[in-house]
Order: C-alpha cells, then sequence, then structure tokens
C-alpha cells in the first residue's frame, strides 16, 4: 500500500470541494470485545496439538450423544466422553486422527504426571472457550467451583 500522506490533493472523481476534519473514533474499554484465542493446545510428549470445535463436528458429537455439549460439561463427564471430544476437535487438524490415538496421547499425558481431573480443567474447558461455548469469565468461576469442591 502507498503512503500518500504529505501530497496534496489534486482532485478527481472522488474529491470533496470542502475539507473534512478526520473522524475521531472514541471506543469505550469495556466495549472493546477481547478476541478469542483460535486454538487450544494439548501438549503431550513434547507435541503441541491443535484443538478446536467447529459446527459440523459439534453437530456429529450431539447426534452421538443426544444432548447438548454444554449439557455433558456442565458436570465433569466420563473419560471416554471428554475423549472423543478431543478427538473431534483435533480431527481437522490431525488427519486421520482415531480414538485409539487419543488414547494413546492420554496415557502418556498421564505418564507425564497429569490427571483426568486436569485433563477436565487445562484441556477440556480451554477448547469450550476456544470453540466459542464458553466466555473466559464463565469457564474461570466454573473452574474455581470445581476446585473448591
Amino acid at each position: 500500500m502507498m503512503n500518500f500522506e504529505g501530497i496534496q490533493d489534486l482532485g478527481g472523481a472522488s474529491a470533496q470541494n470542502e475539507t473534512q476534519a478526520p473522524e475521531e473514533k472514541v471506543v469505550n474499554l469495556e466495549e472493546q470485545k477481547k478476541k478469542r484465542q483460535p486454538f487450544a493446545y494439548w501438549n503431550v510428549g513434547g507435541r503441541s496439538f491443535r484443538m478446536k470445535l467447529k459446527a459440523s463436528g459439534i453437530g456429529r458429537l450431539e447426534n452421538k450423544y443426544r444432548q447438548n455439549l454444554m449439557n455433558m460439561i456442565d458436570d465433569i463427564p466420563p473419560l471416554s466422553v471428554m475423549l472423543t471430544i478431543i478427538q473431534e476437535a483435533m480431527s481437522p487438524w490431525e488427519h486421520g486422527i482415531d480414538y485409539q490415538d487419543v488414547q494413546k496421547l492420554y496415557d502418556a499425558w498421564i505418564d507425564e504426571g497429569n490427571s483426568q481431573l486436569e485433563l477436565y480443567q487445562k484441556i477440556l474447558i480451554p477448547l469450550m472457550v476456544v470453540s466459542g461455548f464458553l466466555p473466559e469469565k464463565t469457564a474461570a468461576s466454573l473452574l474455581e467451583e470445581i476446585e473448591n469442591a
């Protein structure tokens, strides 16, 4: 893009006869929405796996479990459900990943000293945030409730 700063207006089809003051845009900081992170990441064995649920994947999961995903994560879901959600969230970026691959990743992650509760707190909840299910504030209060329980 060319920089035309300081160049005199020579007219033309779009030229205006009167000069206009630059429009000032006042934005309240509270009104600015913070951009959501593009992905949640699951780091296993020195590798980082990108995850985000797309509408098509959400539909497949809701059809499989016959309920809304929000209902499923309201309480800590069974491990098989969490791993299936993770598999669906990884599949657009990890071609050919299947449920058994995700189980192996989980086993390796557990061997690294993590727990099933941490899978829910550190992986599943951030995944739901980047996928648009929860605002960050709601996720933070949900995680706080779990820690205090």
